[in-house]
């Protein structure tokens, strides 16, 4: 079977979720596409868009169609060039239209099982639960023996999903980041008993999405999460030490502000917990954990603020929702406070943090001018942390001792054999988490 012959039949399960979602869009275009290739006409694709809800799979019908109406708009010429044998579109509204059309028409919105049973491929978005994938993947293996299962799972060692369901090796990770119809990065997680052929579409199929692809091995929590739990628990450690010098919200506050500014990121940890989630990242560690018998990835922090509610997440229009911060337009303008579970004006802490950790040093400049500054961003690191280094400051202190943890997270996971090289490490932070620079990096040593 051929590339295009295994994407004729396609399902995608839990496809309403945030990941499914995405990952839909995605896989719809580029059915669409082999379509419309002169050999494939006549052929026809089939993506099935598999949900419990159907009030889910409405919504998910709405948003695909508006997301395929952008892409066909950007890609115009290609598109005439696609249906170049269409004497009746001419008007490029008629053409995007056609194509809006087409890919819709290959989308099957279903709630059962069932009709994965004629799928050559199946990619699986549901929740991180290992016992409920299994169940799945053995039912559906049972009635279609040659199916392939490509897992979004972000934590589950794949040879285990594998052994339990019984699928002779029909099953790899392939974790898209969130949200797969815009960030770049998907690791890709194989296991010995993968065949060469099963291994060769998946990077067909990325390449083709224009993804960049780094290799992780088969370890709980593969690169990304190996990487980001960690570092997460480094920074909950923290301002709970930080809590015997001030009180617990001030130090919230004040780890955030370190990993953010000092560390020249995108976002503070606690910002980046509330991102993904408080209830998805407590559930992860607890996923990883019984596989990472010489660690404890587990925060007790993290389980009062779930008992208490505080989940943080996004909404379904994509706002964020409140957790260790409350967010105004996905800005953060207070910080939850554990003991009294009320939240509190960062306007209220702010002078009282930033005279605790210093001032940053003169030339720090924000993430977002370093990031996107080509061809200076390597200077304008050196020269930041090389005054970083030498500032005698709390928050300097804070900094480098946080950068010095990330470092070593980094190169754990290259001798303990999860990824292949520090580049790899590298790769999954400045692409996957957006990060000015990798965690494996000589700054502040």
């Amino acid at each position: 079977m051929n590339y295009d012959e295994r994407l004729q039949n396609v399902t995608v399960l839990g496809a309403a979720g945030k990941m499914g979602s995405g990952i839909l869009l995605l896989t719809a275009i580029e059915m669409a596409d082999l379509s419309l290739k002169p050999e494939n006409k006549g052929k026809t694709f089939c993506l099935n868009a598999m949900d419990v809800s159907p009030q889910g799979l409405s919504g998910l019908m709405r948003y695909l169609k508006d997301q395929v109406q952008k892409v066909a708009e950007k890609k115009t010429v290609l598109l005439r060039k696609l249906y170049e044998d269409r004497a009746d579109l001419i008007e490029n509204e008629e053409i995007i239209n056609e194509y809006v059309f087409d890919v819709m028409n290959i989308v099957r919105p279903v709630t059962t099982i069932e009709s994965a049973y004629n799928s050559n491929l199946v990619f699986e978005a549901i929740i991180e639960n290992e016992d409920l994938k299994t169940k799945i993947f053995s039912q559906i293996h049972e009635n279609k023996p040659g199916v392939w299962f490509f897992t979004n799972t972000s934590s589950i060692p794949i040879h285990i999903l594998d052994e339990k369901a019984k699928l002779n090796g029909q099953i790899l990770g392939f974790h898209f980041y969130n949200p797969p119809a815009v960030q770049r990065l998907v690791e890709l997680i194989t296991i010995n008993t993968n065949s060469d052929e099963m291994v060769e579409f998946a990077k067909t199929y990325a390449k083709n999405l224009r993804k960049v692809v780094v290799t992780s091995n088969d370890k709980a929590g593969f690169i990304g999460n190996g990487h980001f739990m960690r570092d997460a628990l480094h920074g909950i450690h923290e301002a709970e030490r930080l809590a015997g010098e001030m009180p617990l919200v001030e130090a919230i506050y004040a780890v955030n502000q370190v990993s953010q500014d000092f560390l020249v990121r995108p976002m503070g940890i606690f910002q980046l917990i509330d991102y993904v989630g408080i209830d998805v990242v407590r559930f992860i560690m607890n996923v990883m954990n019984p596989h990472l018998p010489e660690e404890d990835l587990h925060s007790d922090l993290l389980d009062k603020l779930f008992d208490m509610g505080v989940k943080g997440g996004q909404n379904s229009d994509g706002s964020q929702k409140d957790g260790f911060l409350k967010y105004e337009r996905s800005k953060p303008v207070a910080v939850f406070n554990p003991e009294t579970k009320e939240y509190v004006g960062i306007d209220q802490l702010k002078d009282k943090v930033e005279s605790f950790l210093g001032g940053l040093p003169s030339t720090w400049n924000p993430w977002k001018t370093v990031n996107f500054s080509k061809g200076q961003k390597d200077a304008m690191l050196e020269t930041y942390f090389s005054e970083l280094l030498n500032l005698k400051t709390k928050g300097a202190e804070l900094a480098r001792k946080y950068n010095a943890r990330s470092n070593e997270i980094g190169n754990f996971l290259v001798s303990s054999g999860v990824a292949n090289n520090a580049d790899d490490v590298n790769t999954v932070m400045l692409t996957g988490f957006y990060h000015a620079y990798g965690p494996i990096n000589q700054y502040l040593k």
